[in-house]
This record gives structure tokens, C-alpha cells and sequence, in this order.
């Protein structure tokens, strides 16, 4: 496995001012990982989204580290005021900025849910349809450009590994795929462990994420920490801090032959710099057991 980093993991850094999201490449290369990934690039201003792609790939063969993915979001139900087709066409001008990049993968959402004004069922298997079709579309355009489109289990709609491997069945497309958050599962209650190895036959890309989690019958703990579906307090955690089992979902990995990028997102309360450099000294000592 290489392991890599999200741009995503130093953003309270970028939206402070103390970091530009250009110098995060060579940070990452500092920090010792192999590969970075773009979660929503932060536009200079004075500058345009393709030209400042192409000096982030510039600057990543510069400092001699490869771009590998391109996160964006995405919603097939609300996004483009509702309108299928547009927010197809938005999220197809995306791999044009993914083939920019580089990158040989994209993952977009599929949707936070249905409108609050919706009349008629509001269930993921209403949607699913509608989802594929989305999908699908998409990734048949970025099949031309040599780029493979994944859904990530995020966003509550689309978050426990079940309606994941619904809908990569649904779309049914060789060019997609999931990226799999381990540490995802947990904000709609789904053991990482279980979700992990229900989807690795559908692995594109893998998150290393690790969260603090108190039962929803406690009370409150307050800043930082936000709930799940049931109601359980989650909170962002440094790599092996936390409780969700890293090594387990490792190991699955591992038994499954997964061979490809594993990237840590990074999102706890903890000094930014210190917090990746710990999940990634945490992670590097986790994978190196495996072979052990």
C-alpha cells in the first residue's frame, strides 16, 4: 500500500491563512508520504480553477510526489436546483480538472438526501435509480479520459456499506468503484470493520480516518464533537487515538489483496501539523505489521 494524505486533512491551515493550499504539497512530501490527494481545490484570487490545477501538478512534479486522486462533491437529487442533467455536466467539468491533475481517480457524492419539500417517498431506494443514472454518466465520460469516478461512504444518504454496494450495483459500470472511509461508517452507525469487508470487492481508494466516539445516552461533551445518525457523539481523531479499529479494517484490507492507495483524512481538534504527523508515523507502524 502507499499511504498518502488529503489535502482535505490541512484545510484549517489553508482557511486561516497560514498555509497556502500549493505549499501543502511539499509539507506532504516533508511529513514522509508517498502520495496527496485534492479534496475541493481553494482558487487563488486573481486565478481560475484549470490554470491553478496545472500549477498544482507542476508543483507536485517539482517537489516529486504524485497526485492520485480528486474529491469533489456532488447531488444527484438536489444539486443544480434539482436539475439532473446540469449537475451531471458540473460534475463532468470536474474530471476535466481531474485529467489537469493528473490524477488516474475521482470521487464525487452522490446526495445528502432528498428535499425537505419532497411529496413521495424519501427513501435511499427511491433515489437509486436517479443516483445511477448520475453516476453513470459520469463515469462513462471519464472512462474516455483514462480516470476511474468512485461514490465515497459519506454524507449520511449514502453512508453505511449497504446502500454503498447498492448503488455501485446499480450503476453497474467496470470504470467505478468506492472509496472507502473506514472511519466514515461510524457517523451512520455501520461497523468499520463489517462495512470494510462488504466493500472491498468494489475498492478504488481507501481514507484512514479515526474518530473518538461516547454513546448518544451520555451527555453532551460539548465543541468539537457532532452526532451521528442514532445520535452517538462523534469527534475527529489523530490516527490510532480513537476508537474506530484501524488495525482491523487493515488487516481486511490486507487478506483482500488491496494494494493501492490508503490516504489519511485528517479532521480532529488536535494542533493540524502534529495530528497528521502522528496519524502517519500511527498508520506507517500499522501497516508494517501486517507484513509481520
Amino acid at each position: 500500500m502507499k499511504i498518502g494524505v488529503s489535502s482535505y486533512s490541512f484545510s484549517r491551515l489553508v482557511r486561516s491563512g497560514e498555509l497556502e493550499q500549493i505549499a501543502i504539497i511539499e509539507k506532504t512530501k516533508e511529513i514522509g508520504f508517498d502520495v496527496i490527494e485534492f479534496s475541493v481545490i481553494s482558487v487563488p484570487e486573481g486565478k481560475n480553477l484549470p490554470d491553478y490545477a496545472k500549477e498544482l501538478r507542476e508543483e507536485a512534479d517539482r517537489v516529486g510526489i504524485d497526485i492520485v486522486n480528486y474529491t469533489i462533491g456532488a447531488d444527484f437529487l438536489k444539486g443544480s436546483n434539482g436539475d439532473l442533467q446540469a449537475e451531471i455536466d458540473k460534475v463532468k467539468a470536474e474530471v476535466d480538472i481531474a485529467e489537469i491533475l493528473g490524477v488516474p481517480g475521482m470521487r464525487h457524492d452522490a446526495s445528502s438526501g432528498w428535499p425537505d419539500d419532497r411529496v413521495g417517498p424519501k427513501s435511499f431506494e427511491a433515489a437509486l435509480p436517479r443516483l445511477a443514472e448520475g453516476c453513470r454518466s459520469v463515469t462513462e465520460y471519464a472512462a474516455e479520459k483514462g480516470i476511474k469516478t468512485m461514490v465515497e461512504n459519506h454524507g449520511r444518504f449514502c453512508q453505511e456499506s449497504m446502500r454503498v454496494e447498492q448503488l455501485v450495483t446499480a450503476v453497474d459500470h467496470p470504470n467505478f468503484g468506492v472509496l472507502i472511509d473506514m472511519g466514515n461508517f461510524v457517523c451512520a452507525d455501520d461497523d468499520p470493520a463489517t462495512a470494510v469487508g462488504r466493500l472491498m470487492p468494489y475498492a478504488f481508494h481507501c481514507h484512514a480516518k479515526d474518530f473518538h466516539i461516547k454513546s448518544g445516552a451520555g451527555v453532551a461533551p460539548g465543541k468539537g464533537w457532532f452526532e451521528s445518525r442514532a445520535g452517538n457523539y462523534l469527534r475527529g481523531a489523530i490516527i490510532g487515538h480513537g476508537n474506530v479499529d484501524v488495525l482491523h479494517c487493515l488487516k481486511i484490507m490486507n487478506r483482500d489483496g488491496f494494494s493501492g492507495v490508503l490516504s489519511i483524512e485528517y479532521e480532529g481538534i488536535e494542533d493540524v501539523l502534529t495530528g497528521i504527523q502522528m496519524g502517519h508515523d500511527n498508520l506507517r507502524r500499522m501497516v508494517a505489521m501486517l507484513d509481520s
